[in-house]
């Protein structure tokens, strides 16, 4: 007898589109999920815990005492990003001019932010989508800096100079150290992180 193999009669998935994702990003408003939309594909992420919102607020702090013209909008503000701005992602914080997202809706452009930050989750998909995928679509977008605050490894990386969808100065750095985010005056006094660490 001879196995024979034949095509399935189901046509290829096709990818969401950006449409389809924001009516189901906003039907699926609850809170203990956020969906955000890269690379063509839907992705859900958890609620942060306490000790995440804990560093995002500590950020928030030295951001506002160096930088009073800034704000750091931990909201959940969501930005358009990828090649295109087909993607949809809900940063943890993002570093703008003060009123800078008035009147941009629920998806604002990326342009005019000077930094966007994320603190990894304890999510199974943090290194491909904290690491990789962000690092990827936000220097896409012309983002000068992207601060990870990474909560697995203790240690604090600046991604700068975005060029050709990628970062050309990648800078990692343990807790306690001193970080500067580049390009808006802000300095980073880390060791204050290393409470949260686990």
């Amino acid at each position: 007898m001879t196995v024979m193999e034949h095509s399935s009669p189901r046509s290829p998935v096709e990818k969401l589109s950006v449409a389809q994702f924001e009516v189901i990003a906003q039907a699926a408003a609850r809170e203990d999920v956020t969906l955000e939309y890269l690379n063509g594909e839907m992705e859900i992420r958890t609620v942060p815990d306490s000790d995440h919102n804990a560093i995002l607020m500590w950020l928030t702090r030295q951001c506002m005492a160096q930088r009073a013209d800034l704000d750091l909008n931990v909201t959940g503000q969501g930005l358009k990003v990828d090649a295109y701005r087909k993607g949809r992602v809900r940063p943890d914080g993002l570093l703008a001019p003060v009123d800078h997202f008035i009147g941009q809706g629920e998806w604002a452009d990326p342009r005019g932010v000077l930094a966007v930050v994320e603190a990894t989750s304890w999510d199974v998909d943090t290194n491909a989508r904290d690491r990789v995928e962000k690092a990827q679509a936000y220097a896409a977008c012309g983002i000068g800096v992207y601060l990870l605050i990474d909560r697995d490894d203790d240690s604090v990386t600046v991604h700068g100079e975005p060029v050709d969808g990628r970062y050309r100065s990648i800078t990692t750095l343990g807790y306690g150290h001193t970080v500067e985010i580049p390009g808006t005056g802000i300095v980073l006094s880390t060791g204050e992180l290393k409470r949260y660490a686990r």
